[in-house]
């Protein structure tokens, strides 16, 4: 062979060795960007999987606070059937407390402390209002307004005609008042 046929025989050969190369580079390449891609998707995985453990997070809390609140308010409809049981044993007391007997007075009383006892046990508080206080439309209904007896009731609860109740932090019955103008 000639020197020249070498030459392009070397030449030849160089082309092929770089176009050989040149594939196994872009290989490396390609999976450079494969890893990224990878990599990226993962990301993408690990952000979804976070924000689905949040709202199911979220989730039980929110169903846990709902059961809670369902357990404290149960009985409502039970309780609420038996205000009016309340209101007639405090009815019955004050007539006996009147008449003057005082073993029948006793017996009322003992009846009447135990239901009120049972249902304070299941969550349920009596609503303090007295003469006087000043009227809250959030907290008493108003059944009826008459004149003031005194100026310093005026806008205020003259009387309690029937007690309010709540059960838990939710008024179930509101106190009815009478309020003066």
């Amino acid at each position: 062979m000639s020197k020249k046929e070498k030459a392009e025989d070397i030449s030849t050969q160089d082309v092929e060795q770089n176009d050989t190369t040149t594939p196994v580079e872009e290989q490396l390449g390609e999976e450079l960007t494969v890893e990224e891609q990878l990599k990226e998707e993962l990301a993408k995985e690990k952000d979804k999987f976070l924000r689905l453990f949040a709202e199911f997070e979220n989730y039980k809390r929110r169903t846990t606070k709902e059961r809670l609140d369902l357990f404290k308010t149960a009985g409502q409809e039970v309780i609420m059937s038996l205000l009016p049981v309340i209101d007639d044993f405090d009815r019955a007391y004050a007539e006996i407390s009147k008449s003057g007997e005082n073993d029948l007075l006793k017996g009322v009383e003992l009846i009447k402390n135990k239901l009120k006892d049972t249902l304070k046990n299941k969550g349920l508080e009596e609503i303090t209002v007295v003469s006087g206080d000043v009227f809250n439309a959030d907290e008493h209904e108003a059944i009826t307004q008459i004149a003031a007896p005194s100026e310093d009731l005026k806008g205020k609860i003259v009387d309690v005609v029937e007690k309010g109740y709540k059960l838990g932090d939710k008024i179930i019955r509101f106190p009815k008042v009478v309020t003066g103008f």
